[in-house]
């Protein structure tokens, strides 16, 4: 049986829940590599980085979902805070108060539900937030 049926099979999807996956040949060269290098199976190494895959594309889902729900405002501060900007700069490129600025990342933050700047910055590290670099 080829690498990819067992895959679907170890995951549990019969052929009625046929999936076709379309690998290159690079993709399971570096799949092999990857395995001898860890002393895994390849399939071990596969049902791991698909696992790992699906859990982080459910992550982004849910954090896509949280931000929809921030205020604009909050958006716009959120966006600024994983530009690396401090609250004093943000303060001053959206001419609120440091107070304010403070409420909107606790706010955020709650809403997000993460505990502080540090870990929003890496919920959020894929997003793209350039277009808002300059807005203010």
């Amino acid at each position: 049986m080829p690498f990819w049926q067992n895959l679907l099979r170890l995951l549990g999807l019969s052929r009625a829940d046929h999936l076709d996956l379309e690998v290159d040949a690079e993709m399971i060269e570096s799949l092999h590599h990857l395995a001898r290098r860890e002393r895994r199976t390849e399939k071990e190494l596969a049902t791991e980085l698909l696992t790992i895959a699906l859990v982080q594309r459910g992550a982004a889902e849910v954090y896509l979902r949280r931000w929809q729900e921030l205020s604009p405002r909050e958006q716009q501060v959120t966006a600024l805070v994983c530009l690396g900007f401090t609250n004093a700069q943000i303060a001053n490129r959206l001419v609120l108060s440091r107070e304010t600025v403070k409420t909107h990342v606790r706010n955020a933050l709650y809403k997000l539900d993460l505990r502080n700047r540090a870990d929003l910055r890496r919920a959020l590290a894929d997003w793209d937030f350039s277009t808002w670099q300059d807005a203010g």
